[in-house]
């Protein structure tokens, strides 16, 4: 993903028969989805489904795998456009999470049923989700260094982070008042607290809140 594009979300794509997984997950959760509801939903024969996928179980690992992919290319970009300065990278990456997580409501939300993975496909996706946090707490760590940042806990300051970023999957709508980019730059402010930080916004951000829709 290049530099210009990560606050872009076009119509998401998906296959349609994850396209049904995720509209039955969203729904009935995991645990209260079968296989069969799934194929009703797409239009097709269980048998059908199972030339794609080979369980239940694969539906969810492909749905979850594929979030956390783009979810981490956009941090990737994020980053890279910031800079070095720990206040513009850690402020870029709250942007993109909440972007993401507001843009992308139905698949952030399906984070909760990690629980449900299994033990191996469980291990995998949770590295990647460690490979997230750490690109936060990096950012943390580089400004308690550098004395920007005057948290005490960077590790737990970045998981309260991540926990305010991600919850916004809970409560978003997109026919509530808010815009995604309004709730994004709202929510730099509430987390550069969370790690301490006092001074002022860099430019750019300042910039960018000042373009933000303001309908709520």
């Amino acid at each position: 993903m290049s530099t210009a594009s990560w606050r872009d979300f076009a119509p998401l794509e998906l296959h349609p028969v994850l396209q049904g997984a995720l509209a039955a997950f969203d729904e009935h959760g995991y645990h209260g989805t079968t296989v069969r509801d799934i194929a009703r939903r797409v239009g097709v024969t269980v048998p059908a489904l199972y030339y794609h996928y080979e369980n239940k179980q694969a539906f969810l690992v492909a749905l979850l795998e594929a979030s956390m992919h783009d979810v981490l290319d956009r941090c990737r970009a994020a980053l890279a456009e910031a800079g070095d300065g720990p206040v513009e990278r850690f402020s870029a990456m709250v942007e993109c999470l909440v972007l993401y997580t507001a843009n992308r409501r139905d698949l952030a939300f399906l984070d909760a049923e990690l629980r449900s993975l299994e033990p191996q496909n469980r291990a995998r996706y949770v590295a990647l989700r460690d490979y997230l946090e750490h690109l936060l707490l990096d950012t943390v760590r580089a400004g308690t260094e550098d004395g920007i940042f005057r948290t005490a806990h960077p590790a737990d300051a970045t998981r309260a982070v991540l926990t305010m970023c991600l919850g916004v999957a809970t409560w978003y709508r997109p026919d509530g008042p808010l815009q995604p980019q309004t709730i994004a730059e709202r929510y730099v402010g509430f987390c550069l607290g969370t790690v301490g930080f006092a001074g002022d916004l860099p430019v750019a951000v300042r910039r960018r809140r000042r373009a933000a829709p303001s309908n709520g």
